[in-house]
């Protein structure tokens, strides 16, 4: 008796539970589903594997949203998603669903409320003490750091030349670590030096496993989660990159009551940022939000951290594709060198900025790169209120949409029959006339776009010239136009074999 008690009263949950959602239901049933989709878990089967795994079921639904005008729907059990990738849909659900998912609440114990995963009521203060922080004048100064930090890479992959394949990943995330730890809160960390960083380590593992918690439902409630062992990595990871920036904030606050620093300053005063080329991101970040009246050390510690992992993975993961790249396309890589040989004149001199100015083919290979390996393949985005779309679809409240990048750059409706070509000269002037803005955008688009696009391309720019007027990068040639790389989602998209690649020194002076 007591069970068919308990039977009824499930059942009548469940049937006021669809109906409440009946909305829902019937917007969907008019987007297609892909046909793995299972009726009861619809493709959460397809999401239990590894990182690998996941990468290449979110990498065929995003193909088949090219089949069906842009968009499939993608049910993990009774959470309803979409996958989008119509550039002009896009434009709509980037400038208008400016929520975060719900799955970047998995963000939250290490990195709180940072720019990147704050809800709109938090983010929209943060945004506007952000802006004037990522000017190009200030972005701009910062390349003498990274022009530094870049050399120290070469030196460390120097004991790597000769001796064959090796994987660059460790060399490439500990420079750009190195890099972003002295641009944004004027500390060494000295990650390239040290063969095994804790702080670096912490960092990766701590993203690959709240990667893994978010594709894998068991891994949701927070009491169930507690009860795995990598629950523990977790909380260490944590307090290791807490404890760090924790000491560096304070230490900065000592620094600026010593120095005395203006604490009048108020968001809406109009800065002059010239005066501000030698600061770090920490610095303007406490003089832009009011100093003590400011930010508070909790505060800075999110955007710090936020900071520290959007810069390190992502110029990291754009010079790794591109390496890998170059090694499968030699022909390409050759056309670099003599580019950076004319700018430097074959001397050893530091990288200044003008020279970046001059970098046109190198750039162009970098944006090609960064169409068909956006470190970011996917944004995820919450929809509140029923959403119509341009292509006559409407999104149902309570949804949400994966705006897939890595679907729209390789769409041959917008990029032609060789959209999964490796071709750096279709970003020539004269050729790159994409149908819509939101075709090409490997640092998002809307009000939400990364503000550190600018750095993230001096970054790659800078330590790829680097790299590449020092030594030849080899690898085995690629048979044809589309380049194959195993990829893998640790939140960012990162090469399966940790970019792999073999170096062999250039010649002094050429023949």
């Amino acid at each position: 008796m007591i069970a068919l008690l308990l039977i009824l009263v499930g059942l009548g949950w469940v049937l006021v539970f669809r109906y409440r959602r009946r909305n829902m239901y019937k917007l969907a049933a008019a987007i297609p589903t892909p046909d793995e989709t299972n009726l009861l878990v619809g493709v959460a089967h397809k999401m239990m594997g590894n990182t690998e795994e996941i990468m290449s079921s979110l990498q065929r639904y995003s193909y088949d949203s090219m089949k069906h005008n842009g968009i499939v729907t993608m049910w993990l059990f009774h959470i309803l998603y979409f996958v989008s990738s119509n550039p002009f849909d896009l434009e709509v659900i980037l400038k208008t669903c400016l929520e975060k998912d719900d799955l970047h609440r998995f963000f939250r114990p290490a990195i709180g409320y940072g720019g990147i995963f704050a809800p709109v009521s938090i983010w929209r203060r943060r945004r506007k003490i952000m802006v004037p922080a990522f000017s190009p004048k200030i972005v701009h100064s910062f390349v003498g750091i990274i022009s530094e930090q870049s050399e120290k890479l070469v030196s460390s992959l120097s004991k790597c030349v000769g001796k064959g394949m090796f994987g660059s990943w460790p060399f490439l995330s500990a420079y750009t670590l190195d890099s972003v730890c002295k641009t944004a809160m004027g500390v060494n960390i000295n990650a390239q030096a040290k063969a095994d960083s804790e702080f670096l380590k912490s960092l990766n593992r701590l993203l690959n496993v709240i990667c893994e918690r978010i594709f894998h439902v068991w891994l949701h409630p927070d009491w169930l989660f507690k009860q795995f062992p990598v629950f523990n990595e977790h909380q260490k990871c944590i307090r290791v990159l807490h404890e760090f920036i924790d000491q560096v904030i304070q230490n900065k606050r000592e620094e600026f009551q010593m120095e005395k620093i203006s604490k009048d300053l108020e968001v809406d005063t109009h800065y002059d940022l010239g005066s501000h080329k030698s600061k770090t991101f920490l610095d303007l970040l406490i003089t832009f939000s009011g100093d003590e009246k400011g930010y508070t050390n909790v505060e800075l510690r999110e955007e710090m951290l936020t900071l520290t992992v959007a810069g390190t993975d992502t110029s990291a993961v754009g010079i790794g594709f591109t390496l890998e790249l170059l090694a499968k396309y030699p022909k390409i890589q050759e056309n670099i060198f003599q580019e950076l040989y004319g700018i430097f004149d074959g001397s050893e001199r530091a990288l200044v900025k003008e020279d970046l100015e001059k970098m046109k083919y190198l750039e162009r290979v970098v944006k090609e790169s960064l169409r068909l390996f956006p470190p970011v393949p996917f944004i995820i985005r919450k929809v509140l209120e029923d959403t119509r779309l341009p292509s006559g679809n409407v999104l149902p409240a309570g949804s949400g949409i994966f705006v897939s990048i890595w679907g729209i750059h390789r769409d041959p409706k917008y990029w032609g029959p060789e959209a999964e070509h490796f071709d750096p000269d279709r970003f020539l002037p004269e050729r790159f006339n994409v149908e819509h803005p939101c075709c090409y955008m490997p640092f998002s688009s809307g009000p939400r776009n990364c503000l550190g696009y600018q750095y993230a391309m001096i970054s790659m720019k800078t330590s790829l010239s680097a790299i590449l007027r020092r030594y030849k990068v080899v690898g085995e040639p690629e048979k044809g136009p589309v380049p194959r790389i195993r990829v893998k989602l640790d939140i960012m998209m990162k090469s399966v074999d940790g970019c792999q690649v073999a170096l062999e020194r250039r010649p002094t002076k050429l023949c």
